[in-house]
């Protein structure tokens, strides 16, 4: 129901404006399918609904008529109108004025919803479907600028200017007849396609299985076939020497070796470029040496290599055979352009009652083209005793064009099965000599349905990449699916197009366990391509360093022609910004759901986090898998949307809430991964309906530190949730497992334990609260596990910790007093990117937590300092380490964080062999170690001195 307005005082004016705009690329928060966002604000329209503006309904209509059929939320046709008439908001209109542009432009859309955003008064969420986003994004400009010309006329704006315009930019890059229907046909088999350039280039299917396609040409086209096509030359003898029937030609290079070559013929004859297409330069029907001459201008011009053929002249009719992998698929005859008098209207006129047509374009972009009147056409009206504005008898063909080609304004008529035995197997033969996977033949003669070597005629030219349009859209017959043998060739039925994809989201944990399920597989020989936050990984080789859990870089990892197999992490920031990078993917982990980037892109609670995490389980398919965290209830909530099945796991023991929860939905059929305690310790089991299948002791599996890690135990039991989903035997997933570690070659930046100096230093990546208790309990198992080493006892914690700048100050706050609880030194430090903060904004937030846990009294820290530089930070922790303390630092850039913790390892080393060199004799090893360490420690502090001072809170 609507909310009331206040009568509205005034006259409105045109407000409503775009904030901002998105474009999703898959699956997102609005749509199981591609959109456009557009956030829209109305000011002072929101107080204006379309019923209280004078005529504005009938002047949208007058401009839209397409806008009638709109059913709106009415389910019927009309109903948009309704709405319109008793009031509906500007937003509102302005994503059905969208759909229908692009409705205008060809790009039959009905999906689309306006929402207004919570809690901002006039502030809109506009989200449409789209084929094309560049067209997308420009109707949703120009709905705006209508919808505030209505409200109040905008100097100089015509709509009928601007819709051409629109129209125009949408034909630039829409597909032709050729590529449309081939995509039409990949997608009715569920075949996915990325487009590659502005153009028709287009990868049909996915990673190894991958093929292209360029309008016609596709990945098994050969370039020596298109090259021999190329040359009509050469053409012609290939074919005359299997036998073919061919008209007699020669190549030449100059307009006197043409006439010569005419004379040789004899005439009438032909004049064409060697190397031309579409039938430019194609002059026919040449009757002595001085049309040779005319004609020579034309056809050299057309030339790329300066070089034309002269050829007998065929007479008969046109036609276009199309062969696609060696099999005859279609037959068409080209009729050139022409129009038919009626007695009454001129030539002039018939012609523009014939571009006016709606199949008729411009190139390419319709089913038939424009005739165009150029200086050929009009001596080929003189020809035939005509000019413009000549009235021809009715029922007489004017030719307007020798050649039947499509792209001169020709219609064609199809005779697919009309066509004697012979042509076709002379036509499929020509296809073999040639060597294209889809050619097209050109044959002239009397008729197709009588075998040329009887009647007359011959192939005139072989085509590459021929045009699909007179097949598909025939103007008289039946239309040809020829789209359907280029598919099978590419794809022959039963042959796969997709690769398996594994999506993993959640707040934390999700770049390990898509590591862990990359491991597995690896293991099981397949080429995994994975994107993380480090990056994207090619069977094991980091291809691109950067943060790559978005859209783009999965795209990316389908592109990859080397992929079997792919791990997607997917973070919160690329869902919202556009989406998924495909379509579905066929398993979705979601490890957890905790505060994290709250206040950021319009989410601002834990479930409206949850929506955005959520979009993985929704784009599962029927037969595909969500593995859910049971112990979470965000997360247990999402089986709802899931389409497929549900593998839970959860680390909690039986007789829980959770757990009975877990073994109720097994004992119907159903799949979970557990913790089973034993009195050797915890067990990993997987459940499937009433089978119960031990996987391994987590204190055996090198990523939980002897179980101490609970949350790679949490990790290690979803990726082999997600693994036994995908079809992986229970052997290898063990195996796996038990093989996958936390050292910085299979998990950079992911609980790196080191040893420095005698020195234990833990490297990750922890940066959120959530991961920061995680992370503290980690530290509390781990130091309880090596209690009985008398040196515990005396060890310090000292962790290094840092924020991102763009969470909340609470958040920040949180983090630091949450490490308090752990750690007995804090060093602050801050990223290089501050993400709109002041420089030492962030540590401070940071540090005030600490402060305020041990003002509390319940914290184990004693000291906070602030080092604002990562290595310098770094630094100060290792100087104030001793032998047998736990330096834990929480990094942005790992990679360089290692890199320094090598070097201090070798100023050590190098120190201890300097004393050994000097030759002390009253110097013990252990005394040299302490010294090496000293002297370490003192060059750490000189350096770290220079770049930032530690500041004692």
């Amino acid at each position: 129901m609507a909310t009331e307005r206040p009568t509205p005082i005034g006259p409105a004016t045109p407000d409503l404006a775009i904030l901002e705009s998105r474009v999703y690329r898959g699956p997102n928060i609005w749509s199981y399918e591609q959109a456009i966002h557009l956030i829209v604000e109305l000011g002072g329209l929101e107080d204006y609904p379309t019923n209280t503006i004078d005529g504005f309904t009938d002047q949208l209509l007058t401009h839209l008529p397409g806008l009638s059929g709109h059913t709106c939320s009415r389910g019927v046709p009309g109903g948009f109108v309704e709405r319109l008439r008793e009031g509906t908001w500007m937003g509102h209109v302005a994503e059905h004025v969208s759909l229908q542009l692009q409705k205008e432009a060809g790009h039959d859309l009905r999906r689309g919803k306006t929402r207004q955003v919570e809690g901002k008064r006039g502030v809109y969420n506009v989200v449409y479907g789209y084929i094309d986003e560049r067209v997308g994004v420009a109707a949703g400009q120009l709905a705006v600028r209508l919808v505030n010309h209505l409200v109040q006329p905008e100097p100089g704006f015509d709509f009928a200017t601007e819709l051409e315009q629109f129209l125009a930019r949408a034909e630039r890059t829409a597909f032709g007849p050729s590529t449309s229907a081939i995509l039409e046909e990949a997608v009715s088999r569920d075949i996915p396609w990325i487009r590659l350039n502005e153009h028709s280039l287009i990868q049909l299917g996915q990673g190894v299985h991958a093929q292209r396609i360029r309008a016609t040409m596709t990945s098994m086209t050969g370039a020596l076939a298109v090259d021999i096509a190329s040359d009509k030359a050469l053409t012609g003898r290939l074919l005359a020497s299997a036998g073919l029937p061919v008209p007699r030609s020669e190549s030449v290079r100059s307009v006197e070796a043409a006439v010569s070559a005419a004379d040789r013929i004899g005439y009438p004859c032909v004049l064409k470029p060697l190397d031309g297409n579409h039938g430019r330069g194609v002059c026919l029907d040449l009757q002595d040496a001085d049309a040779v001459r005319a004609a020579w201008v034309v056809a050299e011009a057309e030339s790329r290599r300066g070089i034309c053929i002269v050829e007998s002249l065929l007479i008969g009719r046109d036609y276009r055979c199309l062969i696609v992998g060696g099999k005859m698929a279609a037959i068409a005859e080209r009729v050139p352009a022409h129009v038919v008098g009626d007695g009454t209207h001129t030539i002039s006129e018939l012609l523009e009652i014939t571009n006016s047509d709606p199949r008729r374009g411009v190139g390419h972009e319709k089913v038939l083209t424009k005739i165009k009147l150029d200086s050929a056409a009009m001596d080929l009206l003189a020809k035939q005793g005509f000019e413009l504005d000549s009235v021809a008898p009715e029922g007489t063909m004017v030719k307007l064009a020798l050649t039947g080609n499509m792209s001169t304004g020709g219609i064609s008529v199809d005779r697919t099965f009309d066509a004697h035995p012979d042509n076709v197997e002379i036509a499929e033969e020509a296809a073999r000599m040639i060597g294209l996977d889809v050619a097209g033949i050109d044959f002239i003669c009397p008729d197709i349905a009588s075998p040329v070597r009887e009647t007359g005629g011959a192939i005139c030219e072989v085509n590459a990449a021929p045009g699909f349009r007179m097949h598909t859209h025939p103007t008289v017959g039946e239309p040809q699916y020829i789209a359907k043998p280029v598919i099978d060739l590419l794809f022959p039925p039963g042959a796969p197009s997709r690769v398996p994809i594994i999506a993993v989201t959640g707040t934390n944990g999700k770049t390990t366990t898509a590591r862990m399920i990359a491991h597995i597989f690896k293991g099981l020989g397949r080429k995994v391509g994975m994107t993380s936050t480090d990056g994207v990984v090619i069977d094991e080789r980091l291809v691109i360093k950067a943060d790559a859990s978005g859209p783009k870089s999965a795209r990316m990892v389908l592109m990859n022609p080397r992929v079997d197999f792919a791990v997607m992490e997917v973070a919160r920031g690329g869902i919202l910004r556009e989406g998924l990078g495909y379509d579905r993917n066929d398993v979705a982990v979601v490890t957890n759901v905790a505060p994290d980037h709250l206040g950021m892109r319009g989410i601002n609670t834990l479930k409206q986090l949850a929506d955005v995490k959520a979009v993985v389980v929704e784009a599962v398919p029927r037969d595909g898998f969500a593995v859910l965290n049971a112990d979470d209830d965000l997360v247990r909530a999402m089986r709802r949307r899931c389409s497929g099945d549900i593998v839970w796991f959860s680390l909690q023991p039986p007789g829980t809430k959770v757990r009975d929860f877990i073994e109720e939905r097994c004992r119907r059929g159903g799949r979970a991964v557990v913790l089973e305690p034993t009195d050797k310790g915890d067990m990993i089991v997987i459940l499937h309906g009433r089978r119960r299948m031990q996987l391994a002791w987590t204190h055996l599996l090198p990523s939980t530190f002897g179980g101490a890690a609970k949350m790679n135990v949490a990790n290690a039991m979803a990726a082999a949730g997600a693994a036994f989903a995908a079809g992986a035997p229970l052997h290898d997933i063990r195996q796996g497992l038990r093989t996958f570690t936390t050292s910085y070659y299979l998990s950079p930046g992911r609980m790196n334990l080191l040893d420095v100096n005698n020195i234990e230093v833990l490297v990750d990546y922890c940066h959120n609260p959530p991961g920061m208790r995680m992370l503290g309990d980690f530290v509390e198992s781990y130091s309880a596990q090596k209690a009985g080493q008398a040196e515990l006892g005396k060890a310090s914690r000292i962790g290094m910790i840092g924020a991102a700048g763009d969470r909340r100050d609470d958040d920040i706050r949180e983090l630091g007093a949450i490490a308090a609880e752990h750690f007995d030194v804090v060093v602050v430090r801050e990223d290089d990117r501050l993400r709109g903060r002041a420089p030492g904004v962030t540590a401070e937030l940071v540090a005030e937590g600490v402060r305020a846990r041990m003002a509390e009294g319940s914290a184990r820290c004693r000291q906070v300092e602030i080092v604002l530089e990562e290595l310098a930070a770094v630094r100060h922790c290792m100087s104030r380490a001793n032998p047998g303390d736990l330096v834990i630092l929480c990094v942005d850039k790992h990679a360089t964080v290692l890199g320094e913790l090598e070097n201090l390892t070798h100023q050590a080393q190098a120190g201890a062999h300097s004393g050994e060199a000097a030759g002390d004799p009253d110097m013990d090893p252990q005394e040299m170690q302490d010294a090496a360490q000293t002297s370490g420690n003192e060059a750490a502090q000189v350096s770290e001195d220079q770049a930032a001072a530690p500041v004692e809170v």
